[in-house]
């Protein structure tokens, strides 16, 4: 953590975001299929309740950079709309900076920030510059602190050059930059962002990313992300909330899910050759160096694969010792380079859903 964070919790003891048992219900009409059942729907409709959250708690420190994992209708975006105060919760209590965003939601909102999806905040017809201009006028800011935060936001998100063009012809890239521009414009404590680099080229993203990282180091700006593009949680995020059907599953560090999940990782051997030894005493280059792998290794927990000049060793993270699995290798042949690689967060939370793993947490 840098020392202004430590600074910053020093100061300000109290958590960002306070979240205990928060919970939401939708009521949802259960439509009938056919003519005969939209008659009957006219008088005597059916409803179901649909518990979208289901007694979620956490609570986040002034600074931290949180991901809000989970599959789709998990409940994540209805517990950001919470958060942010759009929505009232059926049960429990949430704070932001103190305050209950529903009932003090004016104060709320001017201490957040939000992105949600392609839900846009600028003014379609107007030149993104104006659009500024506006959101400066309602967050009370002058017009010095609109020229200081805009030559600010300059040198990651390169606004200049097309501030004065009409946001409706704007690139999809451009539009999330200026989105993310309006969304801190007013210097937030806590930034809520959802999807907010879905449909974007490398480029763009790389930008959208190094700007959020820039504004956390710099202002302590708490950022909450929710995200299908789990490349955003690995460069971005310090710690995770995974949540399925409602229910909070893990919360800690990105490292102690992959343990806690059973995420290993691979060793690659490239540029294998018989070895000296190997070569004395069969007379010949070893032909199946796959197959003599497989042999040398049946009693482990692990799976060879066969890339180009590359083999590949995977296993759970504590099943197998790197060290033992290099000596067998090495034993049998001479190898050019060996790497580690660690299993992706891809695989870790692919694992979790279809394995259900969190169910028994």
């Amino acid at each position: 953590m840098s020392s202004f964070k430590r600074l910053l919790l020093y100061k300000n003891p109290m958590a960002q975001i306070e979240v205990k048992n928060l919970s939401k219900n939708f009521r949802v009409f259960d439509r009938r299929e056919g003519v005969r059942g939209a008659f009957i729907d006219l008088f005597n409709r059916k409803y179901r309740t649909v518990e979208a959250v289901k007694e979620v708690s956490f609570s986040i420190e002034p600074g931290e950079r949180v991901g809000y994992l989970g599959p789709n209708g998990a409940g994540k975006s209805t517990t950001l709309k919470m958060l942010t105060g759009i929505l009232v919760p059926s049960g429990g209590t949430v704070e932001v900076g103190g305050l209950d965003p529903h009932i003090d939601r004016e104060k709320s909102l001017r201490r957040i920030g939000a992105i949600f999806g392609q839900r846009s905040q600028l003014w379609w017809d107007l030149a993104a510059i104006e659009s500024f201009r506006l959101l400066a006028s309602i967050y009370g800011l002058s017009q010095d602190q609109l020229r200081d935060r805009m030559e600010e936001f300059e040198p990651v998100l390169k606004l200049s050059d097309f501030l004065r063009i009409p946001v409706r012809k704007l690139s999809l890239g451009q539009k999330m930059r200026c989105e993310l521009a309006a969304s801190m414009l007013h210097s937030p404590g806590v930034v809520f962002l959802d999807e907010p680099t879905i449909g974007l080229d490398l480029v763009a993203k790389e930008n959208i990313r190094s700007f959020l990282l820039e504004e956390n180091k710099n202002r302590g700006t708490t950022l909450i992300l929710t995200t299908h593009d789990l490349s955003d949680i690995e460069e971005l995020c310090e710690r995770v909330i995974v949540i399925d059907h409602g229910k909070l599953l893990y919360d800690g560090s990105l490292e102690a899910l992959k343990e806690q999940v059973g995420g290993g990782g691979s060793l690659v051997f490239k540029g294998l050759s018989a070895s000296q030894k190997e070569t004395e005493e069969t007379g010949d280059e070893a032909s199946n160096k796959l197959q003599i792998l497989e042999e040398i290794c049946q009693d482990l927990p692990l799976s060879w694969a066969e890339d180009q000049d590359a083999f590949r060793a995977t296993f759970i993270r504590g099943k197998v010792k790197r060290a033992e699995l290099i000596r067998r290798v090495l034993n049998r042949f001479e190898v050019l380079d060996i790497s580690f690689e660690e299993a992706s967060i891809e695989d870790v939370i692919r694992k979790i859903y279809d394995d259900g793993i969190g169910r028994s947490w």
